[in-house]
């Protein structure tokens, strides 16, 4: 998907009303790690929605926020930001679930991993050097 629309969150094939904890995690293009977890419970029918289920108290959010695992991503490294140099490389999401809330969450239940891409197929990227002019503009396809 691209990094600006929204990413719908579910899983499926959990147990009635059981609580687990859902992890992000990124590495950015100088490897520094950030992360971000959220307490969930799944439905009546062990399906979790992220668009209509809250966030437990207790992780890195709370309440109804479909994109919170992904704006609540937090460096692993004190004052690091997150900044994209190289736009024409996806970001590598890797999401996680896993058993109970706690300090240490149980036993991993299900990966995925996720690009979230900067510029759609098709657009062009020209450099642009006219005088002391330096730019880059993105064409569409």
């Amino acid at each position: 998907s691209l990094f600006d629309e929204p990413l719908a969150i579910a899983v499926q094939g959990l147990g009635p009303r059981q609580q687990v904890t859902l992890r992000t995690s990124l590495r950015d293009e100088t490897g520094e790690l950030f992360q971000a977890s959220a307490l969930y419970q799944a439905g009546d029918d062990g399906e979790l929605d992220l668009a209509r289920c809250p966030a437990l108290p207790g992780g890195s959010f709370s309440g109804l926020e479909p994109m919170g695992l992904l704006w609540a991503l937090q460096p692993q490294k004190p004052f690091w930001y997150m900044a994209k140099q190289d736009v024409q490389s996806p970001f590598l999401l890797q999401l996680e679930v896993f058993e109970g809330h706690g300090e240490r969450p149980g036993r991993l239940l299900a990966q995925a991993q996720h690009e979230r891409a900067f510029l759609r197929d098709g657009v062009r990227r020209v450099p642009v050097r006219e005088g002391r002019i330096r730019a880059t503009l993105f064409l569409p396809p």
